[in-house]
């Protein structure tokens, strides 16, 4: 089923970029989907990550009787050891969780959180600019890590078998080792200069003699799984508390990190009411700040409402056009409005308002771009108010979690725990360390989002669900840093208005704008006369979103209801390693 479903991509790939529409205006769309890319199908469940040996721990515990989240905590659990870039308990991320039974959605903040000894100035040198070093590759770049509550919390009140059975197949992987894969080798192979810098992660993820991992050679991650053993043992106590506890904070005092005991037994797992959009029948659900995501996702499609977006036809320059500036429009206002709810008091019902929504599309021009140095944040508005992972989960009752976390860059700030084998994050970098100075993203914040002790820093992560006539659809999220929100929003555009299935809804070409740089980043895949007509637009139409090279924009890891009751799940060919399993 595997290779058939990456064999129909590749082909049905092909016939999708020939298709993509050079004109402003079609009737209908140009890509037709008589042959779809194939989805893998199952009945009973399904969970798709980024990552083989994840996907199938989820897998086991959904054959084993588990329910969506204990099979979504399985796989985050398991991509700590197979997937270190991304998957951690040294970072944090969000956590959305559908009860069927219940008619339910939850959200679950488990961000990390400032330590106490942070402040404002934290990453300014003395010249008062920032430095990017301090903010991005120290210590102190890493907040108090949130993924084990975050996990352990969901398990215990929505999952239903207990955390040893759950967490067995990630101690089991970095006990007994896995195959190391040849994206895992690739990846250790290019950060090795980044890594070794640090004598912990240099001993933790290569050989005695400092050389990689070779694809096939058995990778063993003991003292993780001693660390895992006892988070199983004792949940989030033994993370926060005890050994694994008092190894994170030696490593800060050596190095001149800022957490503490205190800053880790204060940490709190926040439950949030969840963003709630429409758009043209279907209900939109996802993750609230300190998520942007959310909010402007719902913001962006409210805009969007207002246009007929199949008649443009899929991916042609008008389609482009307006989605375009609508993204110019919600990245000015996530530089201003967007920060932790629990220290600034976001306007989320003004910014997801459809009045608010018609203001802004009665300022976007149909037959050319407004450059971005002519969009600012609204003033006011009405009163109301490059590593992470994604893994989405569906189970055979229609209980759904969609769940993004992150170390922040690829492999954290690089630096390990003694003894506990993982790796630490530099989520500080999300914070605006000044006001009107982009972050390693290229994404600008103000006060909303300035750092101060015990708050989360802002971020891009957007896990979503989709519900047509009352019943749960899809779930669905990326990574991609500050690209995540755009790759969720035509992901699920794909889905509403042109009744694409999971799989070419997350394998057709995607495209990103982000305010600041007036830059429209595209994948390979749009057409020629595509670019020309959007480049006489106004429009700067840039292939590569990394160093002038064609890149690829996120990697969604789906799952999706069909009308019989199967359960699809897609995932994404972008990334080598994704993995859909279902039974």
């Amino acid at each position: 089923m595997r290779l058939m479903s990456l064999v129909s991509a590749l082909v049905i790939g092909v016939s999708a970029t020939f298709g993509v529409s050079a004109q402003t205006k079609s009737p209908t769309p140009l890509i037709t989907y008589d042959i779809q890319y194939h989805p893998t199908i199952a009945k009973n469940g399904m969970v798709v990550s980024q990552e083989y040996h994840a996907s199938e721990a989820g897998l086991e515990i959904l054959r084993a009787g588990g329910n969506a989240v204990d099979a979504a905590v399985a796989t985050g659990f398991a991509l700590a050891v197979t997937h270190p870039q991304a998957g951690n308990i040294g970072g944090g991320g969000f956590m959305m969780v559908y009860l069927a039974e219940e008619d339910k959605t939850i959200a679950i903040d488990y961000r990390e959180m400032a330590p106490a000894a942070a402040h404002r100035d934290l990453f300014l040198d003395a010249n008062g600019d920032v430095d990017n070093a301090l903010a991005r590759f120290s210590l102190k770049s890493s907040g108090v890590p949130g993924t084990v509550m975050g996990l352990t919390q969901a398990l215990e009140k929505y999952g239903t078998l207990p955390l040893k059975q759950v967490m067995q197949p990630a101690i089991r992987l970095a006990r007994d080792g896995f195959e190391m894969t040849w994206a895992l080798q690739d990846s250790l192979t290019r950060y090795k200069p980044r890594l070794e810098r640090d004598p912990i992660s240099l001993k933790l993820f290569y050989k005695a003699d400092g050389s990689p991992y070779v694809a096939g050679e058995v990778f063993k991650q003991p003292e993780l799984a001693n660390a895992l053993e006892e988070i199983a043992n004792k949940g989030a106590d033994g993370f926060y508390k005890g050994w694994v506890a008092d190894a994170i904070v030696e490593k800060m005092k050596t190095s001149g990190g800022l957490i503490t005991h205190k800053d880790l037994e204060n940490y709190v797992a926040k439950e949030r009411e969840p963003i709630v959009g429409t758009y043209r029948g279907f209900k939109v659900v996802t993750m609230p700040p300190p998520s942007s995501g959310g909010i402007h996702v719902v913001q962006m499609l409210n805009v969007l409402e207002g246009y007929d977006m199949a008649a443009e036809g899929h991916n042609s320059a008008g389609y482009i056009h307006r989605l375009t500036e609508t993204m110019k429009y919600a990245y000015a206002d996530r530089s201003k409005w967007l920060g932790d709810p629990d220290y600034f008091n976001v306007p989320r019902a003004a910014l997801t308002d459809k009045n608010y929504a018609a203001e802004i599309r009665g300022k976007i021009k149909l037959d050319r771009a407004t450059p971005s140095t002519e969009i600012a944040p609204a003033p006011k508005l009405p009163r109301e108010s490059h590593d992470t992972t994604h893994f989405s989960v569906m189970d055979k009752a229609g209980n759904m979690v969609a769940n993004t976390y992150t170390l922040n860059f690829t492999y954290g700030n690089s630096k390990s725990v003694d003894k506990a084998g993982f790796l630490l994050n530099n989520e500080m970098d999300d914070f605006s360390a000044k006001p009107g100075v982009p972050n390693a993203f290229g994404l600008l914040g103000g006060e909303a989002n300035a750092i101060e002790p015990g708050k989360r820093p802002l971020s891009s992560m957007t896990p979503t669900f989709l519900f047509k006539d009352g019943k749960p659809l899809m779930a669905t999220g990326s990574p991609g840093g500050s690209r995540i929100i755009t790759t969720v929003l035509q992901t699920i555009l794909n889905v509403m208005d042109f009744g694409m299935n999971a799989q070419a809804a997350t394998s057709v070409p995607r495209f990103h704008h982000q305010w600041f740089p007036d830059k429209i980043y595209t994948e390979a895949g749009f057409s020629l006369d595509t670019r020309r007509i959007l480049a006489k637009m106004g429009h700067d139409v840039s292939l590569d979103p990394v160093k002038g090279r064609v890149g690829v924009l996120g990697a969604e890891q789906s799952v999706m209801m069909t009308p019989d009751g199967y359960i699809t799940g897609a995932a994404d060919p972008r990334r080598p390693g994704s993995h859909a399993a279902g039974f």
